[in-house]
């Protein structure tokens, strides 16, 4: 297959810093839709896998699945994009296609396995690993491309295609909806997307944080009531009343305390990513008959869904805009949770030499 040459920023090693380098990208086939990256946000997911965090990573790595750019080349069958379309790729890049789950939207679910935008087996180039959006360009399956509302800003578009359809896709499955209160665990990069979506969908919205720094900011991004979770009276005085709850924490945390604060058939889902298990108590469950459940990103259509969604309400990503040259840095600052919320690269920056 003819592939061509491209500058992209990874790393060799999950002990080594990511720096400029050279990767092959297939040219576009009939299906394809090239894309020349402006903007990649920098999720956590990228920081793990780069430091092989999560089970042992395929190197080289380059990172990134929040990606928007502008469509420069299409295969002569491609029918749903063209040449100056803003689109945008998220946490995969296609999948079987066959199973049940692709065949219902569920492509995140794939029953072989999706391939993700990076650090999957990619398809088309034997031995290599598919290279994400730390790049100049990708070449996409027009069935995995999605386009970007007009009307968004697109540097802040870009942590929709992970941090935002990853709320909403709870949020939306468990049809949340005017009338219900609902739960927003940690203001981080996933937590601010839910207080903004689950707002927008009619909600009475209750952000939950740790840190009382953060009460006016979480009012700020469209919160109705605040709670410090370590104040056990303010946590009491929510027992039983929330309909959903979406917990975005990533670090250790008793679940049971936020299980306590669901009415009778509500449900609890998991979008954050603890290293370690969750004890979940039996009675805090079984007492109202409650659910604890996790949810990972959305299909296609669904993440076109929520695009669509967040362009007629206006929902964007709060960012601070990098140089890909900082990028070390900033996953730094990211572990140490030093960013509102989402840092998102300005891909021009890797035109510029080092």
């Amino acid at each position: 297959m003819e592939t061509t040459n491209i500058k992209a920023f990874g790393t060799e090693a999950a002990n080594a810093p990511l720096n400029e380098m050279n990767i092959n990208r297939r040219k576009a086939t009939p299906h394809d839709v090239e894309i020349e990256i402006l903007f990649c946000g920098v999720c956590h997911s990228d920081l793990h896998t780069a430091r092989s965090e999560w089970g042992p990573s395929m190197y080289p790595c380059v990172p990134g699945h929040e990606i928007v750019g502008r469509v420069v080349n299409v295969g002569g069958h491609v029918s749903k994009f063209k040449v100056g379309d803003l689109v945008g790729v998220g946490c995969m890049v296609d999948s079987c296609r066959e199973c049940q789950y692709c065949q219902e939207g569920l492509e995140q679910y794939c029953e072989p396995g999706m391939t993700g935008t990076y650090n999957s087996p990619d398809k088309h180039l034997q031995d290599t690993p598919t290279f994400g959006g730390y790049s100049e360009s990708i070449v996409v399956d027009e069935n995995y491309v999605l386009r970007i509302p007009e009307n968004l800003d697109l540097a802040a578009t870009a942590p929709l295609l992970c941090a935002g359809i990853t709320t909403y896709s709870p949020l939306h499955h468990w049809k949340v909806s005017q009338g219900m209160k609902v739960g927003i665990v940690g203001i981080g990069g996933l937590g601010h997307m839910g207080i903004k979506i689950a707002k927008a969908m009619g909600a009475t919205v209750v952000a939950f944080t740790t840190s009382e720094s953060k009460f006016a900011e979480a009012k700020r991004l469209g919160a109705d009531e605040v709670v410090l979770s370590k104040d056990a009276g303010q946590m009491a005085a929510y027992r039983g009343k929330l309909h959903f709850i979406l917990d975005a924490v990533s670090a250790e945390h008793d679940i049971n305390a936020y299980l306590a604060l669901l009415r009778v058939d509500g449900s609890l889902a998991l979008v954050g990513a603890p290293e370690q298990p969750l004890p979940v108590a039996a009675f805090s469950i079984i007492m109202g008959r409650k659910s604890f459940a996790g949810s990972m990103i959305g299909g296609i259509a669904e993440t076109q869904e929520m695009l669509d969604f967040c362009g007629e309400h206006n929902i964007t990503a709060d960012i601070e805009m990098i140089d890909i040259q900082n990028i070390n840095e900033a996953y730094e600052r990211l572990l140490k949770g030093d960013v509102k919320y989402r840092f998102v690269i300005d891909m021009a920056s890797l035109k510029n030499k080092n």
